[in-house]
């Protein structure tokens, strides 16, 4: 009886070779007002789960996964790369790294026949110099272009190894089995650049050391040059080129005094793992998330939320709806902290819902080394296009 119990499953859940996921506009995404979410899809070595909440009037918060070939070469390597871009300032930033980040890798990965830190940092300043472009041909237009950025979070998984890039406050968190107690362990991946952080001062007053004035407590809250909490963007060059904190450039943004050196800087933070069977997943999110859940507090609730099995060595999908989960349970804590229901909470609009939660970008990427599928995958925000194969 559970024989058949399982055969059903799988039945169910398989990827097929001929089919094909293209779902009119959100191409396999679901819409729940102010929440797109995935529940499940395969990548090169498991299967993933993704969602997006919406709190400004326009979606400031980014983000895409990329399943296939990481080269402009058919001949590899192959993995997956996930990308988290929680903009500020407006979308324009998060936008352009959605379009053109993973482009730039796939263009180094060919020129060096291989994923490395290098190429990895090669793709984010290919980026952050290509905004730079945008932001200097539109000045005469639109000046305030030059006080938009996006943090930029990135993981690429290849052969076995984790790669983890990081500028600004988002969060990569693995969860790791630990045979000896049965536990699932947090491990937060992703360096942090948040002026809230000492170790991130002490960074900014080294590298700054003839400005007293680097970083600023105002109304509580660190911040660089009193303006911004991060201190790794792209964009925001209007804190790294002089020659855009001016007019026209509101007044709110300029400097009183000409900086000589930039004061943010694009170059990521980057470290390499070398994955392990009982390393299960990993939880990439916009510091929307991390706002109302800890680290352990999201592994547990991935590890904890109902899923489905192997069977016959076959993969059967594990993601199910959790990135889902993960935001729904940040909103419910948003609405606890206001003293409101999360019901009532829904019912708030964009624009005005910012008041009492960031947009929110969570997407759980599951694990499994010793398997790959035959897989090409693009997400971007709501868009999917999918060809999938039997596992291997």
């Amino acid at each position: 009886m559970l024989s058949g119990f399982m055969n059903f499953l799988w039945a169910c859940f398989r990827p097929r070779s001929d089919r094909r996921v293209r779902n009119g506009s959100d191409s396999g995404g679901r819409q729940d007002g102010l929440l797109w979410y995935k529940d499940s899809g395969y990548h090169h070595n498991g299967d993933f789960s993704m969602a997006v909440v919406q709190a400004n009037n326009l979606l400031e918060d980014q983000s895409q996964l990329e399943s296939g070939c990481l080269s402009l070469q058919e001949s590899g390597p192959y993995g997956t790369f996930v990308g988290v871009y929680d903009g500020h300032g407006g979308p324009e930033t998060s936008r352009f790294i959605n379009s053109n980040l993973f482009q730039n890798l796939k263009r180094f990965t060919s020129e060096n026949q291989s994923i490395s830190v290098e190429v990895i940092k090669k793709a984010f300043q290919a980026t952050e110099e290509g905004f730079l472009s945008i932001v200097s041909k539109q000045w005469p237009m639109k000046p305030q272009l030059a006080a938009v950025g996006s943090c930029c979070l990135v993981g690429v998984v290849c052969g076995g190894t984790l790669y983890i890039a990081n500028l600004g406050d988002s969060r990569a968190v693995l969860g790791r089995h630990v045979k000896a107690t049965g536990e699932v362990l947090a491990i937060q991946l992703s360096d942090e650049h948040n002026a809230c952080i000492e170790s991130v001062r002490q960074e900014l007053r080294s590298t700054h050391p003839d400005d007293s004035q680097i970083v600023v407590l105002k109304h509580n809250v660190w911040r660089v040059k009193g303006l911004i909490q991060i201190s790794r963007s792209i964009g925001d060059v209007y804190l790294k080129n002089a020659e855009f904190n001016r007019e026209p450039l509101y007044a709110k943004f300029r400097l009183r005094e000409p900086f000589k050196r930039p004061i943010l800087s694009s170059d990521p933070s980057v470290s390499v793992h070398q994955l392990q069977p009982h390393d299960l997943f990993i939880i990439f999110a916009s510091d929307g998330l991390w706002e109302h859940l800890t680290n352990q507090e999201a592994v547990d609730i991935v590890q904890n939320h109902p899923r489905a099995v192997c069977y016959k060595q076959d993969l059967i999908l594990l993601a199910q709806g959790i990135a889902k989960r993960l935001v729904k349970v940040a909103l419910r804590k948003a609405a606890k902290k206001r003293e409101m229901r999360y019901s009532d909470l829904k019912k708030i609009d964009r624009g005005v819902r910012r008041h009492f939660h960031d947009d929110i970008t969570v997407i759980v990427l599951f694990l499994d080394m010793n398997k790959t599928i035959s897989v090409n995958v693009s997400v971007k925000g709501a868009g999917m296009n999918t060809l999938a194969s039997s596992p291997n």
